[in-house]
C-alpha cells in the first residue's frame, strides 16, 4: 500500500489542482483499470488516472460522467488507502439466519438423502421450493426461492433443475417412432 509521502506536493495552476505522480504509478493505475470488469470501479481507475496525469478536476468529471466531488473522493482515497481504496468494500449485509450447524445438517441432507427420506412423499428430486418447506419445518425459517439459491451459493452447491432420462429406453424404439411421427407430420401438413 501506497503512503501518503509517496504521492508528490500539489501545484497550483489558474486555481485548480494539478497532480503530477511517476510514471510507474500511473501504469499501475493503468493496469488495474484495464483488469477491471466492473464498469463503476472502472471509472473510478479512470478518473484517477486522468486526474493524475495532469487533467483539471472538472475536466475529469465530464469526460468520466462523474461528479467533481467524486473525482476529488477518489483521489483522497487513493492518498490515503492507494490503489486498495479505489474498489468498493465488501458489504456485510443480513446476518444469516441459520447457524453453521444447522447449514452443516442442512447440506447434508440435501447431499445424502432424497425428499422422501425426510418426509415429502413421492418426492425424488430437491427442488428450491422443497428446501425452503424443510428449513420451514425444521428451523422455522422462511426463505424465498432466491434466498434458497443464494444459500447453496454460499454452501458450495449447485442449482439445476432435473433432467429426466428414461434409464431402460430402447434406442431403436426410439428411432422407429421418430420415423413414424415424421410421416404422421408429413400427412398432417
Amino acid at each position: 500500500m501506497e503512503e501518503l509521502s509517496d504521492i508528490p506536493d500539489e501545484t497550483i495552476y489558474k486555481g485548480e489542482k494539478i497532480m503530477r505522480v511517476s510514471q510507474e504509478k500511473l501504469d499501475q493505475i493503468k493496469t488495474a483499470m484495464d483488469a477491471e470488469k466492473k464498469a463503476r470501479i472502472f471509472k473510478r481507475y479512470q478518473a484517477l488516472y486522468l486526474y493524475l496525469s495532469g487533467k483539471k478536476c472538472i475536466e475529469v468529471a465530464d469526460i468520466v460522467g462523474i461528479t467533481k466531488n467524486a473525482v476529488s473522493n477518489i483521489h483522497i482515497r487513493y492518498k490515503t488507502e492507494g490503489l486498495a481504496g479505489i474498489p468498493d468494500k465488501l458489504r456485510p449485509g443480513r446476518p444469516q439466519r441459520l447457524s453453521e450447524e444447522q447449514e452443516a445438517v442442512l447440506r447434508d441432507v440435501i447431499i445424502t438423502k432424497v425428499p422422501s427420506e425426510v418426509g415429502f412423499p413421492a418426492d425424488y428430486n430437491w427442488t428450491a421450493g422443497l428446501i425452503a418447506k424443510y428449513i420451514k419445518r425444521e428451523f422455522s425459517f422462511d426463505y424465498s426461492i432466491r434466498g434458497i439459491t443464494g444459500m447453496f451459493e454460499r454452501m458450495g452447491l449447485s442449482y439445476t433443475r432435473p433432467t429426466y432420462v428414461l434409464a431402460k429406453a430402447d434406442k431403436q424404439k426410439q428411432e422407429q417412432f421418430k420415423q413414424d411421427f415424421e410421416g404422421v407430420k408429413k400427412t398432417v401438413e
